[in-house]
């Protein structure tokens, strides 16, 4: 068996997506001819058939990504790769289990808290608000929506408000910022980010390149955060040298 032929890379979604909108990405990287097996995981808390019965940390994920590994009988160092949430996730498998991988391919990834005092304004003024209207106010509901897509954009915690499991989950991610972490990370990296993702700036990515030792940042011009079904086949062309 060759080397190339046992190259093996998980895929970890993003907050509220599936494996199914990777499924581009996994075909066009499993026929390229190179070996390489690729499985798009459902994390857990997305789907009916896995909903969460509690909370989950971080911690708990990486668990069960090691469970995953085990059940697929992966014995050999393999590509992890994140999106966003997924990224989270993959970040702190890296940091827990550096010996398991041979490779991190993080796109769009989340982990570093924005800290900038717009932010900080932003998120106090919607707590205050949240508080005195849209808990008294039904039709105040439509407004909230708005409120957190267009002025925070906060759209993955606006997505767990009927899934109180899904809502703690996020809190306990977003506790954790990596960013003091990360040049503990061993991995070698790859970092793919789009030029016109608002939801995970490039800044992050360009900090996250400048943090973490072995690293490459490859930005895609006129992409946002979903470079997986915006440009399907490019993102696959950008990540294959790297598992090859």
């Amino acid at each position: 068996m060759s080397k190339m032929s046992r190259q093996k890379l998980i895929i970890l979604h993003g907050w509220k997506s599936s494996s199914d909108k990777w499924q581009e990405v996994k075909q066009a990287l499993e026929s390229t001819g190179e070996g390489i097996e690729v499985f798009a995981l459902d994390l857990p808390g997305f789907k009916v058939e896995n909903k969460l019965l509690k909370p989950w940390s971080l911690n708990e994920y990486v668990e069960w990504v090691w469970q995953i590994k085990e059940a697929h009988h992966i014995k050999e160092p393999f590509y992890l790769l994140g999106h966003s949430f997924g990224g989270r996730v993959a970040l702190k498998f890296a940091l827990k289990h550096p010996k398991l991988l041979k490779g991190l391919v993080l796109v769009s990834s989340a982990g570093i808290k924005d800290k900038s005092i717009k932010v900080k304004i932003l998120n106090l003024v919607a707590k205050i608000y949240h508080l005195l209207i849209f808990k008294k106010c039904p039709p105040c509901q439509a407004g909230r929506k708005i409120f957190y897509r267009f002025i925070l954009r906060k759209t993955d915690y606006l997505q767990t408000d009927n899934d109180l499991c899904l809502k703690e989950t996020m809190k306990l991610a977003l506790k954790e910022d990596l960013l003091p972490l990360l040049d503990k990370i061993k991995t070698k990296t790859l970092l793919i980010w789009g030029d016109k993702d608002k939801l995970t700036p490039l800044k992050q990515g360009k900090l996250m390149k400048e943090k973490i030792p072995q690293s490459e940042l490859i930005v895609l011009e006129g992409i946002g955060h979903t470079p997986y079904l915006e440009n399907p086949q490019l993102l696959s062309q950008k990540i294959l040298p790297f598992l090859t």
